[in-house]
Order: structure tokens, then C-alpha cells, then sequence
């Protein structure tokens, strides 16, 4: 009697071990499952952080080149506009070294002036050429050089006998002015000249 019951209470011991091993068994799953799905959910999640991260960086980065452009234009303009202002500063000062070229150009007129006059206005020249100088402004020393429409402009023309001196300056009537800008040359007035013509 005592082994049937002993018996009967073994089988029941192993019936719910059975049980309790299927319900573990099935709460694993359940678990791996739940598991599973929450995996897979931070992977999506992470996989979406990637791509925000990735699109902000692109975008800073964007943001960062537009800036460092910007910061570029700014400061090429800048140089272009001391660059106008100093360009403006000279044409303001042209029209008295066309006179100062006027007076000294006149020879018979500057033989008959005191030598203390011509000194002081020499003097005076002198000092507008270095203040045209600091600008890096030179005279376009445009006699006997070729026509060149981007630097001269003609004015009239002068009849030749030698072929070689056609479409050649024979004469300036107004000095032109360049300046130095960086590694260019920026024309801010051209020579005002004549050209020889070959007598027909």
C-alpha cells in the first residue's frame, strides 16, 4: 500500500515536472520570442538613429562648407572694394596730373618760367607722382608701342613714311594709368594717343 501510493506520488511528481517543463519550455519561448521582437525593435531604432546621425552630419558639414564660402566671398569682396576705393582715390587725382603734364609739356612756355617756379612745380609733381606710386599706379608709357585697343585709345593720326610705325602710338596726349593689383594689372585710364598711318 505504502509503495502504491509512493508510486502514485512519483508519477504525480513527474506528470507536473512534465507540466512545469512544457510551461518553461513554452514561457522561453514566449520569452526568446519577446526577446526577438524587441531585438529586432532596437535594431530598426538603431538603424534610424544611424541614418538621423548620418543626415545631421551631412547637413553640418553642409552648413560648415556654405559657411567657409561665405567667409570667402566676404572677404574677396572686401579686397575688391579697397581695391575700387583705391582705383577711385586715383581718378580723383588724374585730372591734376594731367595738368601738371600740360604745364611741363608746353617747352617754350616752361623755358620762359622763373627757375624757382619750375622747381617748386617739378617739387610739387614729384609729390603726386609718389603719392600715385604708393597706390602701385604706373604711367602706361605707351609711345612707340602697337596699338593696343584694351590700353590706348586714339585719339587721331599721324601720317608715316616708315610701314613699321603703322598702327604704331607716334604720340601721347594723354597718359593712361594702370595699377598693380595682386598679380594683375587693372587699367584705370588708357593712353589717350595718336597712331601712324602709312602715306598712300
Amino acid at each position: 500500500m505504502v509503495n502504491m501510493n509512493n508510486e502514485n506520488d512519483e508519477l504525480e511528481m513527474e506528470i507536473t515536472n512534465d507540466e512545469n517543463v512544457e510551461i518553461e519550455e513554452t514561457e522561453l519561448e514566449e520569452e526568446e520570442e519577446m526577446s526577438s521582437d524587441k531585438l529586432k525593435k532596437l535594431r530598426e531604432k538603431l538603424a534610424r538613429c544611424n541614418d538621423e546621425k548620418k543626415e545631421i552630419l551631412d547637413e553640418s558639414q553642409r552648413a560648415k562648407a556654405d559657411f567657409l564660402n561665405a567667409r570667402k566671398r566676404l572677404e574677396e569682396e572686401k579686397v575688391r572694394d579697397r581695391v575700387r576705393q583705391r582705383i577711385q582715390h586715383v581718378e580723383e587725382l588724374l585730372p591734376l596730373c594731367d595738368s601738371f603734364q600740360m604745364a611741363m609739356k608746353d617747352k617754350d612756355a616752361w623755358e620762359q618760367a622763373p627757375e624757382s617756379w619750375r622747381k617748386g612745380v617739378e617739387g610739387i609733381n614729384m609729390q603726386l607722382m609718389r603719392i600715385i606710386d604708393s597706390y602701385e599706379v604706373s604711367v602706361i608709357n605707351a609711345e612707340g608701342e602697337t596699338f593696343d585697343p584694351m590700353r590706348h585709345e586714339a585719339v587721331g593720326t599721324e601720317e608715316v613714311e616708315d610701314k613699321k610705325k603703322q598702327d604704331v602710338v607716334i604720340s601721347v596726349v594723354q597718359n593712361g594709368y594702370e595699377m598693380n593689383v595682386g598679380d594683375k594689372t587693372e587699367l584705370i585710364r588708357p593712353a589717350k594717343v595718336t597712331t601712324g598711318i602709312v602715306k598712300e
